[in-house]
């Protein structure tokens, strides 16, 4: 769908999906798209007011199968 660098947090629970996207997005630039793959139900909540936070985006989000597919673009720090 997008060419973006995926993340894989099923199967964990928070706060740890939001922690490795985190460490993910500290070491990439700007622009960068990332989609975070997550079963923890906190999770479209968590990464929206983290985004909020960090002047990240949330660019798309689905929930397919019990899993959220949250993509997100790197903001400017």
């Amino acid at each position: 769908m997008w060419d973006a660098e995926m993340i894989d947090a099923r199967g964990l629970l928070c706060p740890l999906p939001l922690l490795r996207l985190q460490q993910v997005v500290r070491v990439r630039q700007a622009g960068c798209k990332l989609w975070l793959q997550s079963t923890d139900p906190a999770t479209p909540e968590d990464v929206v007011r983290w985004c909020r936070v960090n002047r990240h985006r949330v660019a798309h989000y689905e929930l397919r199968e019990g899993v959220h597919h949250v993509l997100v673009e790197v903001g400017a720090r």
